[in-house]
């Protein structure tokens, strides 16, 4: 999506009639990528992860993403913000990368390749490297509000054109769990950005094109990012062309 979008998407958030009223920011630069990591409370290797995942949701270039999935819970703790769809989503990603199973801590940069979620590195270097090669986010969005709808604005493809759905993330606010049995008892993780569900908004066809959300249902959440993703005819999450994150003050 286009500008610094944490800092654009931040503001068109704030002008929600249920928050804080204030003038949207100027456009800048649009985010550097997507990090869409997948980790469960029930997992003893996801806890370095869930902090890179923070310190990447505090940028105001990244789009950051923590999808809790619920394959762990028989461990001892059910995952209080695991849900079946977050998993579906991985298992979605797998097929598409044809590896033979998924994993916790995995983060998958732009839809496109995947990586161990607790190394800084490797995640630092995939966004880096799809973003030099061309394989970063292209296409540019822009949000503000209009009265009771907050309006999604999707550039024009570069090139030739292409297909992809509108997908609407949306995220709980920042919030500590304390995690009292399982693999991680004792430990009180902070979780940022934690996914609680996800909708299919509309269809984008390569050319310049405009979405509505409702004001109101954006304003429920911690926030919600908005991504412009390639689906295969199966249904198959794809590259994600563009991005753009709203934040809910406190969130």
């Amino acid at each position: 999506m286009t500008f610094r979008f944490f800092s654009t998407l931040a503001a068109a958030a704030l002008a929600l009639p249920a928050l804080i009223g204030v003038a949207l920011a100027e456009e800048t630069a649009r985010p550097a990528g997507v990090v869409e990591l997948f980790t469960s409370q029930g997992c003893s290797s996801c806890p370095p992860a869930d902090a890179l995942l923070a310190e990447l949701a505090a940028r105001d270039d990244i789009v950051a993403l923590a999808y809790h999935v619920d394959y762990w819970d028989y461990l001892g703790w059910r995952d209080t913000l695991g849900s079946p769809e977050n998993t579906a989503r991985q298992h979605g990603y797998g097929k598409s990368f044809g590896i033979r199973s998924v994993y916790t801590p995995q983060a998958v940069i732009n839809g496109r390749i995947h990586v161990n979620g607790s190394s800084r590195a490797k995640v630092w270097d995939a966004v880096e490297d799809l973003k030099g090669s061309g394989d970063g986010l292209a296409v540019g969005l822009t949000i503000t509000r209009a009265g009771e709808s907050v309006v999604i604005d999707a550039e024009a493809a570069k090139g030739e054109a292409k297909k992809a759905h509108l997908v609407v993330v949306y995220f709980e606010p920042t919030q500590p769990v304390t995690i009292e049995r399982g693999e991680n008892a004792g430990r009180t993780v902070t979780y940022w950005n934690a996914v609680s569900d996800i909708q299919t908004a509309g269809m984008w066809h390569g050319k310049a094109a405009r979405f509505e959300l409702p004001a109101s249902e954006v304003s429920k959440k911690g926030g919600c990012a908005v991504l412009l993703q390639s689906v295969s005819k199966d249904g198959l999450p794809g590259p994600i062309l563009g991005a753009a994150i709203i934040r809910n003050p406190g969130s």
